[in-house]
């Protein structure tokens, strides 16, 4: 895990971001929980980036280090790079499960694509939260 603070600078409903450690990153969100993704996009997007080129990463400020103007957020943003890098790989795979008989009944009936489904749940379940591999 990686954690960089960034700077929510609101305009309207709209927010612009900044990276105070990395002064070339920046992003916007037409609101809050948008700005949020776009931030971490951003930052994993970026710190990936850097990866790939073999550059070595800012250090990190202290948040008591960090100058804001009036009606700044200061907002710490976590990449979870192992994840990120995983997330750009789009390849398929095909997996086998097994369900109970009346499940697959229902499910066929309603037309719910297995594939979709699980993913979305997977999704959910993995993605949504901090991943923390069990050791």
């Amino acid at each position: 895990m990686v954690l960089y603070y960034a700077i929510f600078n609101p305009e309207g409903t709209q927010f612009n971001v900044s990276f105070p450690d990395l002064p070339e990153l920046f992003t916007s969100g037409n609101n809050m929980p948008d700005a949020l993704h776009m931030a971490k996009d951003a930052l994993e997007g970026y710190l990936l980036w850097l990866e790939d080129e073999k550059e070595p990463f800012s250090p990190t400020s202290e948040y008591d280090e960090i100058s804001l103007t009036k009606g700044d957020l200061l907002i710490p943003i976590e990449a979870n790079l192992e994840v990120a890098r995983l997330k750009e790989n789009t390849k398929m795979i095909k997996k086998t499960l097994t369900i109970p008989n009346y499940v697959n009944a229902l499910a066929e009936k309603e037309g719910i694509n297995f594939s979709q489904t699980l993913t979305e749940v997977l999704k959910e379940k993995l993605l949504n939260y901090s991943y923390h591999p069990k050791s």
